[in-house]
């Protein structure tokens, strides 16, 4: 099993139901920090997020070395990591959420609303609904998750995309690139389905 998991604390995640849900999934340290150099050491990091784009970046980046902790040990060591709602949409190039904001831009792209009046449905998208795999991965399998968000990634190389869902057509349900993996949808919230992907994120060697 894996040593120490950092959960990032900004402000800006289910931090609690987060962390109950690993716990669940059978994490041993699992560190609720805001704290570079916890992160700096961590054998694997989680990223949650609930909010806007602009006040969860804002957020992040005020943390005094968290990006660069970050970057360090995700980016140049090669960490597994999981960014989960917002937490994943924060590995964007851009954010267009109350304004146009840089993200960590681990994954060309730009985090875009949902046009109800396009889609011809209900924005937020909120509630249960299908995984579909666009490409095989270690970490996600096919099933039902829960889903609460009014905008969407969509990355500049469709490589980057693992699985999507439709709601008034495809939407990015998942994207990541060797040790970096985003959902939209929210483990912690997605009952079995969600504990069994944490399980297999505790597990995972990229």
């Amino acid at each position: 099993m894996p040593g120490q998991i950092a959960l990032i604390d900004f402000g800006a995640g289910n931090l609690q139901s987060v962390r109950n849900a690993l716990k669940l999934a059978g994490a041993g340290d699992v560190a609720v920090t805001a704290d570079p150099e916890v992160v700096a050491r961590a054998d694997r990091i989680v990223l949650p997020g609930v909010g806007a784009f602009a006040a969860c970046r804002a957020a992040l980046f005020g943390i005094e070395g968290m990006v660069e902790a970050l970057n360090a040990r995700v980016r140049g060591d090669g960490v597994p990591f999981l960014g989960i709602c917002v937490g994943m949409q924060m590995m964007a190039g851009i954010g267009l959420e109350h304004g146009r904001q840089h993200g960590l831009g681990w994954i060309g792209g730009t985090v875009n609303q949902m046009d109800a009046t396009v889609r011809e449905v209900r924005v937020p998208h909120m509630g249960w609904n299908a995984v579909l795999l666009d490409r095989a991965h270690q970490v996600l399998e096919e099933g039902e998750a829960y889903f609460l968000h009014g905008y969407a990634f969509d990355p500049a190389n469709q490589a980057d995309i693992l699985a999507v869902t439709d709601h008034g057509g495809p939407v990015v349900a998942a994207v990541g690139r060797g040790n970096i993996l985003g959902v939209q949808f929210h483990p912690e919230k997605s009952q079995g389905y969600g504990i069994a992907l944490l399980e297999r994120f505790l597990t995972w060697a990229p």
